[in-house]
C-alpha cells in the first residue's frame, strides 16, 4: 500500500520467504546499526591521528618555497585518509523491510563498497606521479613517495587480496518476527528507529529464545511506522517511549 521510497533490490542470497502475504508497509533504509557515540568518538580520535600523520609527511617532504604544492599534496593526502577512517568508522546496513498482517519479515547485507579498491589504486597511482614529478625538483620528496603513496600501494593490495577484509565487509540475514511473539516495544528518543523485543519457544525443545531487533526509518516517516506497528500489537505488549541503546 505504501512505499516510503525506492525500494532497494535484495541481493541473491536473499529472498522474502513471505512473499505471498500482501505487503501493507515496505521500505528500504541504510542505516548505522551500531552506537554511534562510540563510532563518532573513534572517527574523531583517528581524524586527529591522520592530522599527524599530514604533518609528519609535509615534514620530510615540504619546500619552503613552493607553498602551493605542499597545501594540494597535504590536503589531498589528509582527504584520502579521512575517507578511509570514515569507511571504517561510519559503515551503513541496508535493510529492507516488510510488514503483512501476520508479522514483521526484513532482510538486512552489507557487501564491500565497488568504488573503495578502484578509488584507492587510482589515487595511489596519480599521487605515485605527482611524488616522482616532485622529486626531479627535490630528492627529498622519494622520502614522501615511500611513506605516501607507498604505504596507499600496500593497502591497496592487503585489501585486495584479504579474505578476512571481505568477509568482514559481508553480510546477509533474514528475520522474521509474528506479532504475537513481541513482548514490548521502545519507540527511541535518540534515533530514528524502534526496539522490538521478542520472545518465542525453540524449536524441538522446552526453552525460550529472547532477543531484540531495531527497527530503522526515515524520520519523516516515523508516525506512519510506529502508528502500524502499535496497531497490530496484543493488548498486553507495552510500548515505551525511551533512550535506545544500539549495541551491535
Amino acid at each position: 500500500m505504501f512505499k516510503f521510497n525506492k525500494m532497494l533490490d535484495l541481493p541473491p542470497q536473499l529472498q522474502w520467504k513471505y512473499a505471498d502475504e500482501p505487503e501493507l508497509l515496505g521500505w528500504t533504509i541504510r542505516a548505522r546499526n551500531y552506537n554511534t557515540f562510540v563510532a563518532n568518538c573513534m572517527f574523531a580520535f583517528m581524524s586527529a591521528l591522520a592530522a599527524l600523520a599530514t604533518y609528519f609527511v609535509d615534514s620530510v617532504t615540504s619546500l619552503d618555497e613552493n607553498y602551493t604544492w605542499r597545501i594540494f599534496i597535504n590536503l589531498g593526502y589528509f582527504i584520502f585518509l579521512i575517507s578511509i577512517v570514515l569507511s571504517m568508522t561510519h559503515q551503513r546496513m541496508n535493510y529492507a523491510y516488510r510488514l503483512t498482517q501476520s508479522g514483521l519479515e526484513y532482510c538486512e547485507w552489507k557487501e564491500p563498497a565497488k568504488w573503495v579498491l578502484p578509488f584507492l589504486k587510482w589515487f595511489t597511482g596519480i599521487t605515485a606521479i605527482i611524488f616522482i614529478f616532485l622529486a626531479t625538483i627535490d630528492p627529498t620528496f622519494l622520502i614522501g613517495a615511500l611513506i605516501g603513496p607507498g604505504g596507499m600501494g600496500l593497502m591497496y593490495l592487503s585489501m585486495a587480496n584479504s579474505k578476512g577484509f571481505q568477509s568482514l565487509h559481508t553480510e546477509y540475514h533474514h528475520y522474521f518476527i509474528h506479532w504475537n511473539q513481541l513482548t514490548n516495544i521502545t519507540i527511541a528518543t535518540n534515533r530514528d528507529m524502534v526496539e522490538l523485543e521478542f520472545k518465542f519457544p525453540e524449536k524441538n525443545t522446552n526453552d525460550m529464545l529472547s532477543g531484540s531487533q531495531y527497527v530503522f526509518f526515515q524520520r519523516r516517516t516515523k508516525e506512519q511506522v510506529v502508528d502500524f506497528i502499535k496497531a497490530h500489537l496484543p493488548s498486553s505488549v507495552p510500548c515505551v517511549i525511551g533512550k535506545v541503546d544500539v549495541l551491535n
